[in-house]
Formats: C-alpha cells, sequence, structure tokens
C-alpha cells in the first residue's frame, strides 16, 4: 500500500516536473528571435540595464509569471516605391521600384528592431517606404532626366549609401533596391528618344531595304542556281537517258549483230567451201577431160602427121613416076621425032598415064581427107561436151598451143585444099622434069599455107566468140581460084 502510494507521488511529481518543463523552455525558430524580458542581463553590444536578452536559434527557460517572452520576425520584407520627383532641370518625375529588407542577424540590429518595430512589425514596410521616399527625392533633385536614364545604377547606389545610416537605426539591413520604371507625365523622355528613335527608325529602314535588297539579291542568286542545278540535272539526265537508249539499242542490236557475225562465219566457211570444190572441180576437169582431150588430140595429131607422110611419099613416087615416064617420052620423041603417030601415041600415052596417076592420087587424097575428118569430128563430138570449158580456159592459157591442136585436127582439110588445085586439070604438060613437079608441088603448097593463115586467124578469132554448132573450122576463101584451077605453064 504505501509502495503504491509513493509510486504515485514519484510518477505525479515527474509529470508535474515535464509539464514545468514543457512550460519554461522556449525554443527560437531560424527565422526568428526570442527577446526575453523580466530579468536584467548583460548582453554583448548592449549597455547595463537594458531588462531584456535576445535568443536565436537556441532554447531557453523562461520562468513563467517573471518573465516575458516575445518573438520578432527575421524574414524579408519589401516595400513598392511610387515617388514622385523633380529634377535638376525641374522636370516632374514619379519613380517606381522594390525595395527588401529585413532585421539584421546581430544582437544590436535585433535589439534596435525589437525597440522601434516589437508590437508594431506590420508598420515596417511604410516606414521604409517614408525613409526611401525623403532620400530619393533629394537624390532625383541633384541629377538630370539624361543622368537618371542613361546611368540608373548611379541613382540606385546613391539611394541605397543615402538610407543606410538610418536603416541601421532602424535595426534593418537591404537586402535589394530596384528602379524599376521612370514614368515622364511631359513626356519628356519620348521627345528626348524622338530623334535617336527616328535615327533608329532611319537606320532600321535602311537596314531593312539593305535586308531586302540581300535577299532578293540572294533569292535571285538562288534562281539562278537552281535553274542552273536544273539544268545541269535535265543536261545529266538526258546524257543517261541517251546513253540508256544506246545501251538499249546495242541490247536490241546484240542479237541480229551475233546472228549476222554467225552468218558471215557461215558464208566465209561456204566461200572457202566452194573454193576447195572448184578447185577439186577443176582437177577433176584435169584429169577427166583435158588430160583424154590432149591425148585424143595428141592421137589424132600423130596420125595425120603419118598419113601425111605417106600421102607426101606416095606423091613423091607418083611424081618420080612421072618423071621417068616423062624422060622416056622425050626419049622416044627425041629418038623417034620422025613418027609422028609414034609420038602421038606415046604422048597420048603419058597423058592418059598421067591422068590416071592424078586420078588415082586425088581418090587417095580425097580417101584419107574423109578418114581423117571422120576421125576428127568423131574425136570433136566426144570431147566438145566436156572439154568446152577447158578449151576455153586453155585457150585464155596459151592459144599457140590451141591453134596448134585446132591445125592438127583440121589438117586433112588443109590437104585436101591444096590437092583440090589437080583437080580439074586435064592434061599437064611438066617442064623441066623433076624440077618442074617440085616446083608445082611448092606452089600447091603455098596455097596450102595460105589456107594454113586462113585457119590460124579463125582460130584466133574463136577466143572472143564461141565455137560453132559442128566444130568445124571456117573455110576462108583463100587458096585455089574459083574454078580450082592452079595456072600452069603450058605448051
Amino acid at each position: 500500500m504505501t509502495i503504491g502510494v509513493v509510486a504515485g507521488i514519484v510518477l505525479a511529481g515527474v509529470t508535474a516536473v515535464i509539464g514545468l518543463f514543457k512550460l519554461m523552455w522556449r525554443v527560437a525558430e531560424p527565422n526568428e528571435a526570442l527577446v526575453i524580458s523580466g530579468s536584467t542581463h548583460k548582453t554583448e553590444g548592449l549597455g547595463q540595464g537594458m531588462g531584456f536578452r535576445i535568443v536565436t536559434g537556441r532554447g531557453t527557460l523562461v520562468l513563467p509569471g517573471v518573465q516575458a517572452v516575445r518573438k520578432l520576425s527575421l524574414d524579408l520584407n519589401e516595400t513598392q516605391l511610387s515617388v514622385d520627383c523633380v529634377t535638376h532641370q525641374g522636370i516632374p518625375l514619379r519613380v517606381k521600384g522594390v525595395v527588401i529588407f529585413k532585421v539584421g542577424d546581430d544582437l544590436v540590429s535585433i535589439a534596435n528592431a525589437a525597440r522601434r518595430f516589437l508590437d508594431q512589425q506590420k508598420m515596417m514596410p511604410e516606414r521604409v517606404h517614408i525613409v526611401f521616399a525623403g532620400h530619393l527625392r533629394s537624390i532625383v533633385g541633384g541629377l538630370t532626366v539624361e543622368d537618371m536614364i542613361r546611368d540608373r545604377e548611379k541613382l540606385t547606389g546613391q539611394t541605397r549609401m543615402a538610407c543606410g545610416t538610418e536603416m541601421e537605426k532602424l535595426g534593418l539591413i537591404v537586402d535589394s533596391l530596384q528602379i524599376h520604371e521612370i514614368e515622364d507625365p511631359t513626356g519628356y523622355i519620348k521627345n528626348l528618344a524622338m530623334p535617336h528613335a527616328a535615327a533608329v527608325q532611319r537606320d532600321a529602314r535602311i537596314a531593312q531595304a539593305e535586308a531586302n535588297r540581300l535577299a532578293t539579291e540572294a533569292e535571285q542568286a538562288a534562281f539562278a542556281r537552281m535553274a542552273e542545278a536544273t539544268r545541269d540535272s535535265e543536261i545529266l539526265q538526258a546524257g543517261y537517258q541517251a546513253e540508256r537508249d544506246k545501251a538499249a539499242a546495242t541490247a536490241r542490236q546484240a542479237g541480229p549483230l551475233s546472228e549476222a557475225a554467225a552468218r558471215q562465219e557461215v558464208v566465209v566457211q561456204e566461200t572457202r567451201v566452194a573454193e576447195l570444190e572448184a578447185h577439186r572441180r577443176e582437177q577433176q576437169l584435169q584429169a577427166d577431160v583435158r588430160k583424154p582431150a590432149d591425148a585424143a588430140a595428141y592421137e589424132t595429131r600423130t596420125r595425120a602427121e603419118a598419113e601425111r607422110d605417106a600421102r607426101i611419099s606416095a606423091a613423091q613416087a607418083k611424081a618420080k613416076e612421072t618423071e621417068l615416064a616423062a624422060a622416056a617420052e622425050a626419049t622416044r620423041v627425041t629418038t623417034a621425032a620422025t613418027a609422028d603417030a609414034a609420038a602421038t601415041e606415046a604422048r597420048g600415052l603419058a597423058s592418059a598415064t598421067a591422068t590416071r596417076a592424078t586420078g588415082e592420087a586425088e581418090a587417095a587424097a580425097t580417101q584419107a581427107w574423109g578418114l581423117a575428118e571422120a576421125e576428127s569430128a568423131k574425136a570433136r563430138g566426144l570431147a566438145e561436151a566436156e572439154a568446152i570449158k577447158a578449151r576455153a580456159a586453155a585457150l585464155a592459157e596459151n592459144q599457140e598451143a590451141v591453134v596448134a591442136q585446132q591445125l592438127a585436127e583440121n589438117w586433112p582439110a588443109i590437104v585436101e585444099a591444096g590437092a583440090a588445085a589437080f583437080g580439074n586439070v586435064e592434061h599437064m604438060v611438066l617442064l623441066n622434069g623433076a624440077e618442074g613437079m617440085s616446083e608445082m608441088f611448092a606452089k600447091a603448097l603455098t596455097m596450102g599455107g595460105t589456107g594454113l593463115g586462113v585457119a590460124r586467124q579463125l582460130l584466133a578469132s574463136m577466143s572472143h566468140e564461141a565455137p560453132n554448132s559442128s566444130g568445124a573450122p571456117a573455110r576462108g576463101s583463100t587458096g585455089p581460084t574459083a574454078n580450082g584451077h592452079i595456072p600452069v605453064h603450058e605448051e
């Protein structure tokens, strides 16, 4: 029971002590100062007997009923300035600005502000306005409008310096002073600015015109560059289009060109094959036509020469026989001159013998000529069809050889033409014996030679004209006379 009472008393005592402590303990906020009065305290910087103490930023014990505690705000305050002033030139102005101030942080400033504003803290902006208005009017009265406009910082600095001592006495400090506006009811500042404004406007117009000119030039240059770029672009596009068209045309022509090149190569190869085939045919023609034709011509020429030699030998034998007969006749005529009948008979016999010999020679010559003509016609008929091209080529290469070949082929006709001179001779008297016979045959052969020249001319003309259908050589009119007679000496 006793313990409970004691514990209750102790608890009540502790509670009372805590409550009393809370009642006596005061704490100063960071933006305020506690002014404690009711006892004598010595504060640094303050005189004796002030009767209060100042506490900032900490707590302190205050005896209730004995000491009084009041708070002084350390917050910022501001006041708007609107002061009618007159300049040194007598021009009325209205200066507007703002003053930001507060109670100083040191104990002296707090003490001074506490003495003056502790119960009238809401009147602080008004009091500050009054202080600044008076000093501002005084400072503006010593300045001109031009000074205020050009050096507003000077006005602000002079105002702060003029108000500094009074604000310190009030325990206040100025954090900021700003002159916002200077109003000119008379329009002096406006008129003062008009020349400059006009110059500025002039310069602005000039600058604007110059800017417009430069802008126009820049636009024109830009348009020119755009046109140039457009032209270059169109030129490049045209060039690219031309290249594309050329490439397309080349691509379109590639197929025909390749085909033409291939066709050209085929034609070249075909031409080579044709040349080789022509060469082969030429060689084949040489082997199949020309060689046999040359062999046949050689055979014919050899036979004709043999027959010619045989006929010449026969003619010479006949002539020798005739010569002997004539010599015998002459002997008989000489020895039996007185016997006319015998001589006449001898002459008739000799004439008959000569005529018979001539007839036999003519018949043999005709037969030989017919055989030679048949063999030659047969050879020409066999070789003409196959050798006409070969004869043309041979004629172009060696005309003399062809002429000789044609002469050989036509030699029987030439011999016949020579023998035809004696065809119509009924009586022939030979003088000088064998020499007269030789002379007669020489003249016949001369006429035959004339026919040989004509034949040579005809064969030469064949190089420019095609051969006739029969292949027989043309016969000229040169040779024996029209009646086939050969002139002889008769008595």
